[in-house]
């Protein structure tokens, strides 16, 4: 739980600090009537990740793993330092026998476990449990996992990862009685990319036991609160990097290798984005400056304060769990994601009024799985870089739209 000054909402030792990372942002500084309110479908860049990237191409680019000049090997000792830099970022306990493969994204990585991993693993008969109203990339690798095994005679069913009506977190009773000897798989979200819960992942382990294979789903946690593969228990961590503040086509998964066979991407691998590893690097140096527990810690105070003033405004309808609405409450906020509905006026339209007035907002069914929510919302995600000074103003310009 964040600990909030009640009297103001907010974390006010930490404003110096944010100043301090704000001013880092070039997109942000160079356009200050605008207020970014997207971080959930990319973050920006700090000045640091952008000058390692003009470091890069300009003094060693080069193809990694397919020569021996020195601009070829300095890349390809940066992306195992990557790999390595990427373990300890995740406190990973073991990394003599974990492993780290590069994609472009989550999406990526959640498909190459479904088709290079999974199929291994599953047998005639057995179950796997995944979440139906998370993003819908947590979702239809494994249905076509479970495609392609029919059509080789494997007959596997996918059961619904339960979820608890009141706060939107996943039911671990539900999932210990639904799970059974023929569990063999789980995936699941850390936090939930329209409702902006942190799952509570550490309960699954304990839930399903200590043998079936679990895969996270990070993209909203990574670079957003501190992740631990230690703590989770989890054996495989898939995110992307441009939600981290690195460069769009750059991600990644980490796989402990320690339940079910190796992991080992199918295909002949080709030229990695080298300068999204780059940046990727950048990036978790920046994060570790910075820490993601104060990241954390500002998010979530910026999320209530827009969901506790959002509560006072009977035209709108607040998405997720109703008990974390306020600031003062003594239940886990959201995690730097409110999503919302006004009851009168639909949200595109909502989005293009609010974009008249300086706000740059999500408004769509946010790639929501098939049990998720049907009507389309506004999504206010949020980074260092934002203040309260904008969802002030935010809260204000919604105000007069009631």
């Amino acid at each position: 739980m964040t600990a909030l000054d009640h009297a103001t909402g907010f974390p006010e030792d930490l404003r110096g600090w944010q100043r301090s990372l704000r001013a880092q942002f070039p997109i942000i500084t160079g356009s200050p009537e605008l207020a970014y309110l997207d971080s959930a479908a990319t973050a920006q860049k700090p000045q640091a990740v952008l000058d390692a990237v003009q470091t890069y191409l300009t003094t060693t680019n080069a193809n990694a793993g397919r020569g021996t000049y020195p601009w070829a090997n300095a890349t390809t000792a940066l992306v195992e330092r990557t790999r390595d830099r990427i373990k300890d970022f995740f406190g990973d306990p073991d990394p003599g026998h974990s492993s780290v493969h590069f994609t472009s994204g989550t999406t990526a990585g959640l498909r190459a476990l479904a088709l290079d991993w999974l199929p291994a693993v599953l047998s005639d008969g057995d179950e796997i449990v995944v979440p139906f109203a998370d993003h819908q990339a947590n979702l239809s690798p494994w249905l076509e996992a479970q495609q392609l095994l029919a059509r080789q005679g494997v007959r596997i069913q996918v059961r619904e990862m339960p979820y608890q009506a009141s706060s939107g977190d996943y039911d671990p009773a539900a999932l210990a009685e639904l799970t059974g000897p023929r569990t063999a798989f789980v995936a699941a979200t850390h936090v939930h990319h329209v409702y902006g819960g942190n799952m509570n992942v550490h309960r699954i382990r304990q839930a399903v036991g200590p043998d079936v294979p679990i895969c996270l789903d990070a993209a909203q946690s990574i670079g957003h609160l501190p992740v631990s593969v230690a703590d989770l228990d989890v054996d495989f961590v898939v995110f992307s990097g441009h939600k981290a503040l690195a460069l769009p086509g750059s991600g990644a998964v980490w796989a402990r290798q320690t339940r079910g066979p190796v992991f080992a991407p199918g295909g002949w691998a080709g030229t990695p984005d080298t300068t999204g590893i780059v940046s990727l690097a950048a990036a978790l140096d920046w994060l570790d400056a910075a820490g993601t527990s104060r990241i954390e810690q500002w998010t979530v105070a910026l999320a209530a304060r827009l969901s506790d003033g959002l509560r006072h405004l009977d035209a709108y309808e607040i998405l997720g769990c109703q008990r974390s609405v306020a600031a003062d409450v003594s239940v886990p906020h959201r995690c730097g994601i409110v999503t919302f509905r006004h009851r009168g006026i639909g949200a595109s339209d909502l989005g293009f009024i609010l974009f008249s007035h300086g706000f740059m907002v999500r408004t769509d069914g946010h790639c929501q799985g098939g049990a998720g929510e049907q009507t389309s919302s506004v999504r206010v995600s949020l980074h260092v870089y934002n203040t309260p000074e904008e969802i002030d103003r935010l809260l204000a310009v919604l105000a007069t739209l009631v």
